[in-house]
């Protein structure tokens, strides 16, 4: 325990103690103003472990509600904050729209909900069960776990005009650093992030431009030449577009460091993800991650954190949904 002790002198915008969550290392953060740990110790005391439960059963019948989840959490925080509005269903609703169609694991949320509305009619918000179950599938993919900050409500609002604001996969980090900043969130916390692409995929639309330009030679010469050919293998120009490939080629249902040594060998398969090596204002982050001595489950973690509690309902605002699929 006294290295990870060492390692928490990394994380400096939360202070860091280290507990045994289920035979691992967890990151206990500090106070976050809005939502705190331990919320529902009183008024829902088994709500953790029915959320952990619901992810659990949901992992074992489909690995890939992993990333999915992981994901959803990430689309419903950068569109008018962590409210679970992500999860309303119905026509024109954030789950409609283009970047959240593919989202996976739905049913595991509404299963969580359908336990704790038996166990605690009323108590724990939509949105606090996809925060909890984020944290839940990156310690299924034998990633690090964490303390999450809970207390949020749940948003009335869920429209797919608004979601407009999500990093995309052909960002410049310029334009990434803008939609980070943009929500309190800093060049480091970007990089960090990101690395949730160690598990999950893409579809090959969404990269198929770095692979082939108008002529059908290859336009995006930062890719390594013998992935490039694996790429246009599996993704071939006139191809389906919705044929998925893993985001962290060789590793893509383990959460590690890999994805970080891909993108500095030119294997990042999103350009946005690419171009984290390739600029000068990320690369220096990216380094220090692949390093062996890495800190990014611990840094992953803080950033987690920070992201979760962006734009949070709180108090008496908002409401706590009987159903995560719909207003009251």
């Amino acid at each position: 325990m006294g290295s990870v002790r060492s390692l928490c002198l990394f994380i400096t915008f939360l202070s860091c103690l280290i507990s045994s969550v289920h035979g691992q290392a967890a990151i206990r953060p500090g106070p976050v103003t809005g939502t705190r740990i331990g919320f529902y110790a009183t008024t829902c005391p088994t709500a953790e472990t029915i959320v952990r439960n619901a992810v659990n059963a949901g992992f074992s019948s489909d690995p890939r509600i992993a990333p999915g989840i992981l994901r959803m959490h990430f689309h419903d925080c950068f569109v008018q904050g962590c409210d679970g509005s992500i999860l309303i269903s119905g026509a024109n609703t954030e789950r409609t729209a283009g970047p959240n169609v593919n989202l996976r694991g739905f049913e595991v949320i509404d299963n969580a909900k359908t336990q704790l509305e038996a166990a605690c009619p009323g108590v724990v918000s939509c949105a606090d069960i996809l925060a909890l179950a984020a944290r839940d599938t990156v310690v299924l993919t034998r990633g690090t776990s964490w303390q999450v900050p809970t207390g949020r409500r749940d948003g009335r609002v869920s429209l797919a005009s608004n979601v407009n604001n999500l990093p995309g996969p052909r960002d410049s980090v310029a334009v990434q650093q803008q939609k980070f900043s943009a929500l309190g969130l800093n060049t480091r916390d970007l990089v960090v992030l990101v690395g949730g692409h160690t598990i999950g995929t893409a579809g090959c639309g969404t990269f198929r431009n770095r692979l082939f330009n108008s002529t059908g030679q290859p336009a995006d010469p930062t890719i390594d030449p013998t992935f490039l050919a694996q790429l246009q293998t599996q993704c071939p120009q006139n191809g389906d577009a919705s044929v998925r490939v893993d985001l962290d080629t060789g590793s893509g249902t383990t959460w590690d460091t890999s994805y970080y040594n891909n993108l500095s060998r030119g294997r990042g398969v999103l350009q946005s993800d690419q171009v984290l090596w390739t600029d000068p204002a990320t690369r220096p982050i990216v380094q220090q991650l692949m390093a062996p001595r890495s800190t990014f489950n611990f840094e992953f973690a803080r950033s987690m954190v920070r992201m979760s509690n962006i734009g949070v309902v709180t108090g008496t605002n908002g409401e706590i949904r009987r159903v995560c699929s719909a207003v009251n």
